[in-house]
């Protein structure tokens, strides 16, 4: 087979079955690939060629993106061998390979206090300011899809998000009672229509409003770290991992909600064997 036609096949399969995020995210390497081996047999590509390729495409840049790099051609080779069935091993699959582009450990994620986040939207005097703090920090809201919303996404408790980052149709945000009055409020006091947006405000005009907002209290903050207070606070309230995932944040798997946690302390650690197991 063909360099070309595997990269035909893998294509295919991606346009058909993957997000178009995804698809777009393999497209610059896939056309590198083609570009310097599409004419050669598959199967006849050695992991010295395929070393001094990475290190040609990934020169100058960050070590998370050549282990990105890395992931996507070594998904690529696993996709042709396994599902035509060759007799070949996998020539990204070596010690000095995967040492090389490797990915670098995750740094564990800083988790702001509840007591902070509370004194953030107490202290938030404006409306609209307030509603997306608590759209993110209690619904798991993504600051980008905050400022899409028009009015007329807004059912009741439920928000619909509409092309949303995840690359689907569309999702929902669900909203606490309170939440929901209040944006209720906010759209009546402000008089919009169906096709108005909730919050006329550009992604920088709200990062900046955040990270004001943060330097209020002494810490550094942005949109992000709200969103991962949500998932951190439910799951120290006994929300099990599959509602966090599916309903607050929205995510395709479980182990990209995992990485939003809040580690442990041995302090917590034991209050919970006490609530478990405690007389």
């Amino acid at each position: 087979m063909k360099v070309s036609m595997a990269l035909k096949v893998f294509r295919d399969y991606h346009k058909a079955n993957l997000r178009k995020s995804t698809t777009a995210g393999y497209r610059c390497m896939l056309n590198l690939f083609e570009e310097f081996f599409g004419s050669k047999d598959f199967g006849s590509l050695s992991s010295e060629d395929l070393y001094h390729f990475l290190e040609m495409i990934t020169e100058g840049t960050a070590k998370s993106t050549k282990g990105h790099r890395y992931s996507q051609l070594k998904a690529l080779f696993n996709f042709i061998i396994m599902n035509y069935e060759l007799d070949l091993a996998n020539p990204l699959d070596t010690p000095l390979m995967r040492k090389t582009f490797r990915n670098p450990k995750t740094q564990p994620r800083k988790v702001i206090p509840k007591e902070i986040i509370d004194e953030l939207i107490f202290n938030c005097k404006d409306l609209r300011d307030r509603l997306i703090l608590e759209l993110q920090a209690k619904c798991g809201a993504r600051i980008g899809d905050v400022l899409k919303i028009r009015v007329k996404d807004i059912d009741g408790r439920r928000i619909i998000v509409r092309d949303p980052k995840s690359g689907k149709d569309n999702e929902v945000i669900f909203m606490p009672e309170q939440v929901a009055n209040k944006l209720r409020t906010y759209i009546q006091e402000k008089e919009l229509k169906e096709e108005d947006r909730v919050f006329n405000l550009s992604y920088t005009s709200a990062l900046t409003m955040i990270n004001a907002m943060g330097e209020r209290v002494g810490i550094k903050l942005n949109p992000h770290d709200l969103r991962r207070h949500s998932a951190t606070f439910a799951s120290r309230n006994g929300v099990p991992i599959e509602i966090i995932s599916k309903v607050l944040l929205r995510h395709q798997n479980l182990k990209t909600t995992q990485l939003y946690l809040g580690k442990v302390s041995d302090a917590e650690a034991i209050r919970w064997m006490d609530i478990l197991h405690g007389e």
